[in-house]
């Protein structure tokens, strides 16, 4: 645990849950987790200053939660607990590596909260120049608290980045939750999609790329960072500019639980330790610039694979893999 935090630079809000991960011999093991609480967590130990803004349970569950975070140097919007449950996710993967998911999320404590809520605790925090959010943020049962705060951030001034992080086998109106995860996107900044989240969204396309370049078109949003697996990643942005990282050999893959959201981390702290200007990406931008995001965002992800669960790197382990020469980079 790191004895002094940096000041605020991002705020996250969202789910903070425990996996319950089916172990082989059938037993499940609880396990602190999340999209949002991974993603917050792993912005916090490659150094950034973090917000999570959502409640937390008083349950035993909630202060598991609570102790991950401090311990790894976020700061709490809600300190005090709420009587609310934690939610919970039933886990399974696959010999691949790859989860399935099974929620539980009725009177949850991370949904205790409002729009009014979300952008108070934003205003009071001073240097704050960036919000995320996605994943379970994203059901169209909690339009009301997550799109007016992020109009507001966006009309503040503040970069929205959004995951779209699809959860379809949880949302009983997929056709109701795909307008609902379209609309939110619009008041992106940053966009980050898997291409399993474009094959869900059913957008037109042949090929990941194509369907990516129409999500750009028909949104605000100045850049979008496409993860592809063992492909690699792609930055598509709306300048007309494409960019491709990948590893240059097969990793030994633990499992896949929270790599995209460490993805997401290491752009985010690549994007704030480069100071880029909010309008990156609308004009022709430099392919180091591109070359350093993906770069950052791709061994963030890869560290992780390489681990049981979501085990977020630190900063110096992610620098040290860029520097080694183990991730390709190319202008497409």
């Amino acid at each position: 645990m790191r004895q002094e935090t940096p000041p605020i630079q991002v705020a996250t809000a969202g789910e903070a849950l425990i996996d319950m991960i089916r172990n082989p011999d059938g037993c499940f093991e609880p396990c602190i987790g999340g999209a949002v609480y991974n993603l917050t967590r792993a912005l916090s130990r490659q150094g950034i200053g973090t917000l999570y803004l959502n409640p937390l349970s008083r349950d035993r569950f909630g202060r598991q939660l609570a102790a991950g975070l401090t311990e790894d140097g976020v700061h709490l919007a809600r300190p005090e607990p709420v009587q609310e449950v934690t939610s919970l996710a039933v886990v399974s993967v696959d010999a691949a590596g790859q989860p399935d998911y099974a929620f539980y999320r009725e009177g949850v404590a991370d949904r205790a909260t409002s729009a009014g809520q979300l952008t108070t605790a934003c205003q009071q925090a001073h240097g704050l120049s960036l919000v995320c959010t996605g994943a379970l943020a994203l059901s169209p049962a909690d339009a009301s608290t997550y799109l007016p705060w992020l109009a507001t951030q966006r009309d503040a001034g503040r970069v929205v980045v959004i995951d779209a992080n699809l959860r379809p086998s949880v949302m009983p109106d997929l056709a109701a939750y795909r307008r609902h995860v379209l609309a939110t996107l619009q008041l992106a900044d940053v966009i980050k999609v898997s291409d399993e989240d474009l094959n869900h969204l059913d957008l037109p396309g042949t090929s990941e790329q194509e369907k990516a370049h129409h999500l750009l078109a028909h949104s605000q949003a100045r850049f979008v960072a496409l993860t592809c697996g063992k492909v690699g990643a792609y930055l598509l942005t709306r300048g007309g500019q494409q960019f491709h990282a990948h590893e240059r050999h097969a990793l030994t893959v633990v499992d896949t639980v929270g790599a995209g959201d460490c993805f997401l981390a290491g752009l985010v702290v690549s994007l704030l330790e480069q100071g880029l200007p909010a309008n990156w990406g609308t004009g022709s931008v430099q392919a180091a610039q591109a070359q350093a995001l993906l770069q950052n965002a791709v061994a963030s992800a890869s560290l992780c694979v390489q681990r049981r669960g979501c085990a977020p790197p630190l900063r110096d382990e992610v620098r040290t893999r860029v520097a080694s020469g183990a991730i390709s980079f190319e202008t497409a």
